[in-house]
This record gives structure tokens, C-alpha cells and sequence, in this order.
């Protein structure tokens, strides 16, 4: 990403975003490697938007319309069937943590903060935060982090479930790009199964074991399977 200063979010950045999705060829794509060109990863939303929306008599329907704009992009991201990673090498606020928590991984520096501080200003959360954040670490961290306004740092955010991995602010890049290239690797045909599989885990047990019978039978039918599961056993 790369909207000076910030990355923040206005229509035109959403809309830079859907078009970015609408440009990918899914059928061959492991993985969507989200990472910043700025000094910070997000920002959330962008001010000059803000006070546009604030200043117009129509204020809360324009909000609501633009926070619905949010939720459709990180809702296609999360819905993806490739693999996702938000590489976190500063501060992910409001919507720029919203859109990391649409990711399916993320990796965040020690230095980076991350946080929803929406309630500072008498908002919430509302592109997913409450929702994705309950979801991933449950009641309780999510109201330390949306009720309490906490704002933590990476190895805080990995030690509460906010994050799959917290390395040195140095380290951050190589880090990243040594794990997206070892997921790179794989077999996209199992990573969607299983993200279709995981995806499954609110079920009943029995519905999720039956979906993994049938993706297994899936990945059987694919001469890919074959031939990397031939190679392993050459071994």
C-alpha cells in the first residue's frame, strides 16, 4: 500500500482496493502479501474525509455509507480463497487494523502498534472490528482492546492472539517474505481446502470432519496431489 502519509482510508483508497481484487487471478494465486510503503501500515480513516462528512447535513448517512464501503473490501479479502498475510512494520489503527484482521496471518514488528481507538471519539469499530476481533480472540481481549481503547505493541499483540508472529522491527521484511515465499510454495489446492475446512470449525464436528472426506477426495482427483505426494513418499 501506498497512500502518503498514512494509508488512510477514503473512497478512492477503498475503491483502489476493490480494483486491486477485481485484478487478481485467484486460480493461480497462493497467497496476497499485504504490505506498507509508508511509515506506518494504517491509519484507518482519513481526516480530510472525515471533515467533509462531519460538515455535511447529511453526515450519518455518508458515515455509515463509507464505513459500508470498508466492510464489502474486507469481506472480499477475508473471503478469498488464497492464503492472506498483513505484514505489519508500524502502526495498524482503526480501519488499517480492521483491514489486517480480514487477513488470514499476520506478522507484526515488535515496535508497531495496533489497535481500535474508535470509541476515543464516541464511534466503534464498525468495519468488522467487533465482530473479527471477537471472533479471533474472543470476549474478553476484544474488550480490552475496543472497551479499554488499548493500544499494544507486537509482541503483546502475538502474546493475546492478535497476531501469528512479533519479530524485531529489522527482522520484519526478510521475516515476511521467507514465510509468504514458503506458503508461496505449496500446493494451492490444499491451502483452499483448507481454509474451506478451517472455515468449517463453528460447525458441528461431524459436518467438519465429513467436509475434510470430501476435500480429501478433491485433492485425490488432482494430478498436482499426485505428484507431490509421489515425490514425498520417493523420499
Amino acid at each position: 500500500m501506498s497512500r502518503p502519509p498514512v494509508n488512510a482510508f477514503d473512497k478512492g483508497f477503498v475503491d483502489a482496493w476493490n480494483g486491486c481484487l477485481d485484478g487478481i487471478d485467484f486460480a493461480t494465486t497462493a497467497v496476497l502479501h499485504i504490505r506498507s510503503g509508508q511509515k506506518v501500515f494504517s491509519a484507518g480513516a482519513d481526516l480530510k474525509m472525515m471533515r467533509e462528512i462531519f460538515s455535511s447535513e447529511a453526515a450519518a448517512a455518508n458515515l455509515v455509507e463509507h464505513v459500508a464501503g470498508m466492510q464489502n473490501v474486507f469481506n472480499r479479502i477475508e473471503a478469498l480463497s488464497c492464503v492472506t498475510v498483513a505484514e505489519i512494520g508500524g502502526s495498524a489503527l482503526g480501519g488499517g487494523f480492521e483491514l489486517a484482521l480480514s487477513c488470514d496471518l499476520r506478522i507484526v514488528a515488535h515496535g508497531a502498534l495496533v489497535g481500535l481507538p474508535e470509541t476515543r471519539i464516541g464511534l466503534i469499530p464498525g468495519a468488522g472490528g467487533t465482530q473479527r476481533l471477537t471472533r479471533l480472540c474472543g470476549e474478553a481481549v476484544a474488550k480490552r482492546i475496543i472497551l479499554g481503547c488499548d493500544m499494544v505493541d507486537g509482541q503483546v499483540a502475538e502474546r493475546i492472539g492478535l497476531a501469528q508472529w512479533s519479530v524485531p522491527d529489522a527482522e520484519l521484511r526478510g521475516f515476511a517474505d521467507t514465510t509468504v515465499a514458503r506458503i508461496a510454495g505449496l500446493s494451492i489446492a490444499a491451502l483452499v481446502a483448507s481454509k474451506r475446512c478451517i472455515a468449517a470449525g463453528g460447525t458441528d464436528i461431524k459436518t467438519g470432519l465429513l467436509l475434510e472426506r470430501l476435500e480429501t477426495l478433491r485433492l485425490l482427483d488432482m494430478d498436482d496431489t499426485h505428484q507431490r505426494v509421489g515425490a514425498f513418499l520417493k523420499k
